[in-house]
């Protein structure tokens, strides 16, 4: 059965009635659906609603502020693929940066869409000023350039920029633009010249942006929330404020000088007062999630691309208090224990979280003294992450189709290769390894280097977790979680209607690239799959923004026992 909630429109479910199906389980979110998939630029559209570009979604959905209503414009199955900013122009067309493929769009107001330009490498800040188009790169050595609708080649109108992107024009008609990794913001005529360095130890600057009095304000991507007001015109003397909103993005401001900003950490669309006082519009929460673990005290994490979060709600551990509630910001019903690019694949032993990035990484987290070790590099997407029986880290290289085991000190060893698309794996306790691959359809056994079908034909398993002697899998395909005995090789569907993947619906289209141009591009979609030391299941369902807890029914039997 599931438990009855509060009705509440997602990115999955407009109508907020799509639940989990389960006669085994009891189903229950352990936090409130996302309505946005992160956010990134935000502007202000000619019918008054605020735009906002979702990266890690592949959209751009429209919000009226007024009551925080929210409708997708650009949808995740059009020609745009991903999506960082966006600007109007004074025709009302939209443009769009679109970031891993390198290219730039126009869609009309009647809402066809054309292609601007293809010649940008990783395009992010984007303005208009009047007719005039102008785009800048979000790579070491970036170049700012001016577009034009008509097909005419772009103009370069500097170089050099590290890491440029959200601009605007300024009250002296120059174009404002940060450096994010040099903490500078720089200024450029339109009509090109001599770019010049306007401040510098900016706060991770992240987005430029001008009030209606003409007060530069720059936004910071860390973990406090920082706003940062340059009064260049006057004393040029400055003043910080601190919201709290982790991992800002971008920021719009409306007729009556009111500051809206996004997130993309957490999503959500947050009105920001002058002296850092927050109030939700669109309410924050989870990216993703990807992986999922929970250590022995109940605090439930989730690998969410930009940082480890988890819910505020915990479940319940070894009976010694409700797990650790340290954090570096909340959101909502969602606490952010470390703002950490890029995470995807997590598991908790000892005090310490294992993570895996797609770019490449294995990492190891200590979340008490807030310190990380690199324990791989250079991998081909890893993904999913367990302890081995033997302490060992034992990791899905889904690219490479491989599964490695990484020791004490940091050695890698192969336990299985020429595998597909290996995306999870788990052990059971005979100390048997088992590997997903979601483009074979199968669950695999490893024994000594060999691979073993233990379930086939599945549609697209992703995340793997053994309980007793069964083993569950969510297919990410058909949305549901199926259990496997370990003994007889029979399986059963355990649950229905898993908000995992893109919404009902939605066509999906070929995956953005993993790089653009040496920079993180588009991750793929990881559902992930734990047991809680109280004998429940902890899911991602990356399709809506929550963690789900399935707790047993039971007069079904024990978890992880062969009922019927």
């Amino acid at each position: 059965m599931t438990e009855p909630e509060t009705i509440s429109p997602s990115r999955y479910d407009e109508t907020g009635r799509r639940r989990a199906a389960s006669s085994r389980w009891q189903v229950k979110r352990l936090n409130p659906p996302n309505r946005l998939w992160g956010s990134n630029g935000v502007a202000f559209g000619p019918d008054g609603r605020l735009y906002v570009a979702q990266f890690l979604a592949g959209q751009i959905s429209a919000v009226d502020l007024a009551d925080g209503d929210v409708e997708v414009a650009v949808p995740m199955d059009g020609p745009v693929q991903s999506p960082d900013d966006l600007a109007f122009g004074a025709d009302g067309s939209m443009y769009i940066a679109d970031l891993v493929p390198g290219r730039v769009w126009r869609r009309s107001p009647r809402g066809e869409y054309s292609l601007v330009s293809d010649q940008v490498k990783v395009p992010n800040g984007i303005t208009c000023v009047g007719d005039r188009l102008f785009v800048n790169e979000m790579k070491m050595n970036g170049r700012l350039m001016e577009l034009f609708p008509d097909g005419r080649d772009p103009v370069v109108l500097t170089e050099g920029l590290a890491l440029g992107n959200a601009m605007q024009l300024g009250p002296d008609g120059c174009l404002y633009y940060p450096h994010m990794i040099s903490n500078q913001v720089w200024r450029l005529h339109p009509d090109g010249g001599t770019p010049e360095l306007v401040a510098e130890d900016v706060h991770e600057p992240v987005a430029v942006r001008f009030d209606r009095g003409g007060v530069l304000t720059v936004l910071s991507r860390g973990t406090a929330g920082l706003v940062t007001r340059i009064d260049l015109h006057g004393t040029g003397s400055r003043s910080v404020v601190t919201s709290g909103v982790v991992g800002l993005d971008n920021a719009a401001f409306d007729a009556e000088n009111r500051m809206f900003v996004s997130s993309f950490a957490s999503g959500g669309v947050t009105e920001m007062h002058p002296d850092g006082r927050t109030r939700e519009i669109v309410p924050r929460g989870l990216d993703g999630p990807f992986g999922v673990t929970v250590d022995f005290a109940g605090t439930v994490y989730a690998a969410d691309h930009y940082r480890v979060a988890g819910p505020e709600s915990p479940v319940k551990g070894d009976g010694t208090g409700v797990g650790d509630r340290s954090s570096v910001g909340d959101v909502g019903d969602v606490t952010t224990h470390a703002l950490m690019p890029f995470v995807h694949g997590i598991t908790a032993e000892g005090g310490l979280l294992h993570l895996t990035s797609q770019y490449g990484e294995v990492r190891t987290y200590d979340p008490e003294h807030g310190t990380t070790r690199v324990r791989a590099s250079g991998l081909s997407r890893p993904m999913g992450i367990t302890v081995g029986p033997d302490g060992r880290l034992v990791v899905a290289e889904a690219d490479a189709g491989r599964v490695l085991a990484i020791d004490e000190n940091d050695t890698v060893t192969v336990l299985a290769d020429g595998l597909e698309h290996p995306v999870d794996v788990a052990f059971d306790a005979e100390r048997r390894c088992y590997v997903s691959d979601d483009r074979t359809g199968a669950v695999l056994r490893i024994d000594n280097g060999e691979t073993t079908a233990v379930a086939e034909g599945l549609g697209a398993p992703q995340g793997l977790a053994v309980l007793g002697d069964e083993l569950f899998t969510v297919e990410t395909g058909p949305r549901r979680l199926r259990a496997i005995s370990l003994t007889t090789g029979e399986s059963r569907i355990d649950a229905e209607g898993l908000a995992v993947g893109a919404p009902p619906g939605v066509t999906p289209r070929a995956e953005p690239a993993l790089f653009a141009h040496g920079m993180p591009g588009s991750p793929g979609r990881f559902a992930g799959l734990a047991v809680s030391p109280d004998g429940s299941l902890l899911l991602s369902a990356d399709g809506e923004g929550t963690v789900l807890r399935l707790s047993p029914n039971r007069e079904h039997g024990e978890p992880g026992r062969n009922t019927p």
